[in-house]
């Protein structure tokens, strides 16, 4: 009867320390992050978007090197494009009292309340590619979205001679990236002979990218390039324009490992290449020089560059 009494103690123990964790967190992240508090070992968030897009696992492994030679340890939590989702993984975050938290946010509107209640907390946030609106951040890290899509604006202009008809696959709404990448290349454009005859979000994803430029091809034959706000999306119009006897430029935004094989091999014309190992890197440099009670920058920018083949 002892016996019992104790596997039944124990099992009671082991269902609440798991019910303490965050939405797309492990169990063993739980535990180490309690484990390294108690330690003396700082303890950083990170908050991602998502993992089913190659360009945050790049960032995530950035920020995985730089904990491990900063001695930090890394909590990852993943929300799955779920702004709900986020807001609690955040909240779980604030309560096992990191030190930092690094927030890659789903949507830039519906996380400020998570990062206020994180400043409530005296917890600093620190925003990676995205930023947040209607709340104070300690830093941000991206790349400049605006003129990375004035570059592919200005890319498609000198290899169309100023003159073309372009579709854009716009990424998810609400975010900073979609929003500020479009305004980059959509301003550019409009001092061109260019236009866009068309526009639809594809929310960075490849399929949904495939999908989408197959409609709009069909509703819109005469086109010459298709801009994409994220190289997943431009994958997709790869895959859309497949088979098709006719030559349409396709350029895309971040450099992830396939957009740089698909411009290697003439398939996309060119990608705004970002760096998001830096990004996830410089993210967890900033976190560690706040817990050191060191000033950081407010901004942060990381530098872009157009790759194509030549």
């Amino acid at each position: 009867m002892r016996k019992l009494t104790f596997l039944a103690a124990a099992a009671a123990t082991f269902l609440a320390a798991c019910s303490q964790q965050g939405p797309g967190e492990s169990a063993p992240a739980a535990s180490a992050s309690a484990g390294g508090a108690a330690s003396g070992t700082p303890v950083v968030g990170l908050a991602l978007s998502t993992q089913n897009n190659p360009f945050f696992v790049e960032l995530k492994d950035g920020a995985q090197k730089a904990a491990k030679d900063a001695g930090v340890q890394l909590v990852v939590v993943d929300a799955q494009d779920d702004p709900a989702r986020q807001i609690s993984s955040v909240e779980d975050l604030i309560q096992k009292r990191v030190s930092v938290i690094l927030l890659n946010p789903t949507d830039s509107s519906a996380l400020a309340g998570a990062v206020q209640s994180a400043q409530r907390a005296n917890i600093p946030v620190i925003t990676l590619d995205r930023g947040v609106d209607g709340a104070e951040v300690a830093s941000h890290i991206a790349s400049d979205n605006v003129a990375g899509g004035k570059m592919a604006a200005d890319f498609l202009s000198k290899a169309l001679g100023g003159k073309g008809n372009i579709i854009e696959l716009q990424g998810v709404a609400g975010t900073s990236a979609a929003r500020e990448r479009g305004k980059g290349f959509d301003d550019e454009v409009a001092t061109t002979g260019m236009k866009i005859v068309a526009q639809q979000p594809a929310n960075f994803d490849r399929a949904q990218g495939l999908s989408v430029s197959e409609n709009l091809l069909q509703g819109n034959p005469d086109v010459q390039a298709i801009f994409a706000q994220n190289d997943e999306m431009a994958l997709g119009a790869v895959q859309a324009l497949a088979g098709k006897n006719k030559k349409v430029l396709v350029v895309g935004f971040d450099g992830t490992p396939d957009g740089k094989t698909a411009v290697m091999n003439g398939t996309m014309a060119a990608t705004v290449a970002q760096q998001p190992e830096e990004i996830g890197r410089l993210g967890v440099d900033a976190a560690k020089k706040l817990i050191d009670k060191q000033p950081v920058d407010k901004s942060i920018a990381v530098p872009l560059k157009l790759l194509t083949k030549e």
